[in-house]
């Protein structure tokens, strides 16, 4: 049976009528209209589907709607846009991180969060971070390079 649900999402409060066992994923693609996150495995393995929930990063695909509560929802769209880019989005821009880009949603949104409590993170200390996000392409070691880049460029 549906609901009647409202979310804050990138600072917008929106109102959305859904069955309170579907995905936060779901209600952010289908019924808002957000590009990102991004369906990946459907099963909180892959990190394609990441958002912050009051700064958090959690799997969308695995996060009923009627489990946010009155949490901030912030997407990749809420960290920064092309005209005001994160440091850290500019630094994968430098790096030439982008192949598919599929991946790229859930890299940033949990290298942010982890950016934000890691202020000189060792190389060992992103990679442990990331460890958990897949990318198909490969770009790994592109993907690390940016996040070290981007922690100096806070710095």
């Amino acid at each position: 049976m549906s609901k009647q649900f409202t979310l804050n999402v990138n600072g917008v409060d929106r109102t959305v009528e859904a069955d309170p066992d579907t995905p936060l994923l779901y209600v952010l693609r289908d019924d808002l209209g957000l590009n990102n996150p991004h369906f990946g495995c459907g099963l909180g393995q892959c990190g394609a589907c990441t958002v912050h929930l009051d700064g958090k990063p959690t799997h969308s695909c695995r996060r009923p709607i009627a489990a946010v509560g009155d949490k901030k929802v912030v997407t990749l769209a809420g960290l920064g846009m092309p005209e005001h880019p994160l440091p850290l989005q500019t630094a994968y821009v430098q790096e030439q991180v982008p192949q598919c880009a599929y991946c790229i949603n859930g890299w940033i949104m949990n290298a942010a969060a982890f950016l934000r409590d890691n202020k000189k993170p060792t190389d060992e200390q992103i990679r442990t971070a990331l460890t958990h996000i897949k990318c198909r392409c490969g770009t790994h070691m592109a993907i690390l390079r940016a996040v070290k880049r981007a922690a100096a460029m806070m710095g």
